[in-house]
């Protein structure tokens, strides 16, 4: 049955989708993999390069890169085609990952992780391109779990295996945290491999003028205003530097609206999409969405490490529940837009679940809280954002002609990415701006409590430095002043502290966190409320690749049907339950179930007034 469909349907098997799927998946594993595993190495590697001071460079430099190009593959991708491209990438973050690993100061290992961000910036956009140019949105959202089983498992092992190198003092004669980088080495070959060997596109190049301008202006743009987001807190958001930072980006956010104007079809992101409104509505809910969830997520870890003790390995299975959510909702809201074309919905639930976890958070979740009860309302988070996530970017590749599903990809990627950027910049100043006063007035509270006080005139509790030096500051009346600031650097002394004594301190970074969770509440709120305005969206029974090959070229009439195409066309709309039945047992007892709404799937959904033929 599958081969006399394919001529037809032009489409592929559900075991060739897999196929190609394997390649793909291992192209984003590396890059999601590589955000979490650096993130828990980062203090064990910029302590032996002597470099704690600088370390949010490195960081910096790869979230410059990796942000700046992603629209740039999307653009490319769509007119040369993404095959290569991937292969591109995956090739130059293999480069940056094995120079990262030889690093011998940390401005060397922030130069090598802007080459390695330059491949990231291409593995995550093109993967969703990708399977665009190969599915159906109706039958792309089934493999919607796949992509939440590899954000899940790299949320988990990420901590615990860079935990593991940054610990292990040599392996195999190399310094363990040198590992965080090599790793990826053997990854990246074998996925260059398997991609290479499984995945045959079908492109039309297209001839246009590069957008060389527009993409000059958008790294004037970016580099600044990412550069005082990740640096405003210890530079200070008023200060000249941050001024100066203001000032460059925006002058290049300007001058990019008018090249991006002047270029029309060929610009790099064109504006005439924001006129859609699905696509308008999905890039502002996106950054609204992005700013939520980075908060949120940026924090959990923290709460577990300060306010529990828990290390950042133990933290990475203490999200599981987290990721477990995120699972779930991306499977089930994957079957929901298969089974019945149903999206629109989902990420309107999801960020209402998303406000209502973070507002339980900011509610419920204090120093004293039980783990079982704020991992359920992990629990709930993950269900949220499961549903936002790659609905968000179903709508935007659905709502734009086939032929610029890479720009659509891309700008949702991109637009996230920058909401997920303010909001880590925005809401790691709000807790770092009033832990402070907040450990201050836990301290004077406890202060007067008996428990505390004999603590604090016990001798065997004053032997240990860390106890002593929050003793000495109380009474030589300096609060959290004096000895108790170097906390705020390194938040591990507070483990080190007898637990009356800690206690405090943890409420106080608990109190920080709270207001964080409402801040963010209130964020993800006004996404429920922006995603109200969501129109009706139709998702299209055939894949971006099949479109395109008779859909007509933006900004262009359609071409006339010619005589009896008509009738010629009317088997095509059986073709998603013909798929279903190659693809799945279970899918075709679905079907059959609730055929009249497979067979309602409507024959006119191009956004351009494209015919399905």
């Amino acid at each position: 049955m599958t081969t006399a469909s394919e001529p037809a349907s032009g489409e592929l098997s559900h075991r060739e989708i897999l196929t190609i799927l394997v390649g793909l998946l291992m192209g984003m594993f590396l890059a999601a993999l590589d955000q979490t595993i650096v993130g828990t190495a980062i203090r064990t590697i910029a302590d032996d390069l002597q470099g704690l001071s600088v370390q949010a460079w490195v960081t910096t430099a790869y979230l410059i890169t990796s942000t700046i190009t992603t629209p740039i593959y999307g653009k490319l991708g769509d007119l040369y085609g993404r095959k290569k491209l991937f292969l591109f990438a995956i090739t130059v973050f293999i480069v940056g990952s094995a120079l990262c690993s030889f690093a011998t100061s940390m401005y060397m290992l922030a130069a090598f992780r802007a080459v390695q961000g330059i491949g990231a910036g291409g593995l995550m956009t093109l993967v969703l391109a990708i399977i665009g140019d190969l599915v159906p949105p109706r039958e792309r959202a089934r493999y919607t779990g796949y992509f939440m089983a590899v954000f899940g498992t790299t949320s988990v092992l990420g901590p615990v295996v860079g935990g593991f190198f940054a610990e292990a003092d040599t392996l195999l004669g190399i310094s363990g945290w040198r590992w965080v980088f090599l790793i990826n080495v053997p990854l990246g070959i074998l996925a260059l491999f398997v991609v290479n060997h499984t995945l045959h596109l079908e492109y039309r190049r297209r001839e246009a003028r590069i957008d060389w301008w527009g993409a000059a202006s958008l790294v004037v743009a970016l580099v600044p205003l990412l550069t005082v987001a990740e640096q405003g807190r210890e530079w200070g958001w008023g200060s000249g530097r941050s001024l100066a930072a203001y000032a460059i980006g925006a002058v290049g956010v300007i001058a990019f609206v008018l090249i991006e104007r002047a270029m029309g079809d060929d610009a790099l992101i064109p504006l005439r999409i924001f006129r859609i409104r699905a696509v308008a509505v999905t890039i502002v809910a996106s950054i609204i969405v992005g700013m939520a969830m980075f908060g949120g997520i940026i924090v959990l870890p923290q709460y577990m490490q300060i306010v529990h003790g828990a290390s950042p390995m133990e933290s990475g299975f203490l999200m599981l529940p987290m990721v477990l959510g995120l699972m779930i909702a991306g499977v089930f809201s994957g079957q929901v837009v298969s089974r019945t074309g149903i999206i629109r919905p989902l990420p309107i639930v999801g960020t209402a679940l998303g406000t209502v976890a973070l507002a339980l958070m900011w509610q419920y979740v204090h120093a004293d809280t039980t783990l079982v009860l704020v991992m359920a309302f992990m629990l709930l988070f993950g269900l949220g954002l499961g549903n936002c996530m790659q609905p968000l970017t179903l709508i935007a590749q659905n709502s734009v002609p086939p032929q610029e599903i890479g720009v659509a990809t891309s700008s949702a990627t991109f637009f996230r990415q920058m909401g997920g950027t303010l909001g880590v910049a925005v809401f790691l100043s709000v807790l770092f701006s009033t832990v402070g006063d907040n450990i201050a007035t836990a301290l004077r509270q406890a202060s007067s409590t008996p428990e505390f006080r004999a603590a604090a005139a016990d001798p065997a509790v004053l032997a240990n430095p860390a106890n002593r030096g929050v003793v000495e500051a109380l009474r030589g009346g300096t609060g959290a002043g004096g000895g108790l600031s170097g906390v705020l650097d390194d938040s591990s002394v507070i483990s080190r502290m007898d637990s009356r004594i800690a206690h405090p301190f943890k409420v106080g970074f608990a109190d920080s966190m709270d207001l964080v969770f409402l801040c963010a509440a209130v964020v993800m709120l006004v996404g429920f409320l922006v995603l109200l305005l969501m129109p009706h969206v139709e998702l299209r029974a055939q894949s971006a690749s099949q479109a395109a090959r008779t859909a007509p070229t933006p900004g262009t009439a359609a071409p006339a049907a010619p005589a009896g195409a008509t009738a010629a066309a009317e088997p095509e709309p059986e073709a998603p339950r013909e798929r279903g039945v190659v693809d799945d047992v279970t899918q075709v007892c679905a079907d059959v179930s609730a055929g009249h709404t497979m067979d309602e799937l409507p024959a006119e959904d191009e956004p351009t007034g494209g015919r399905r033929t």
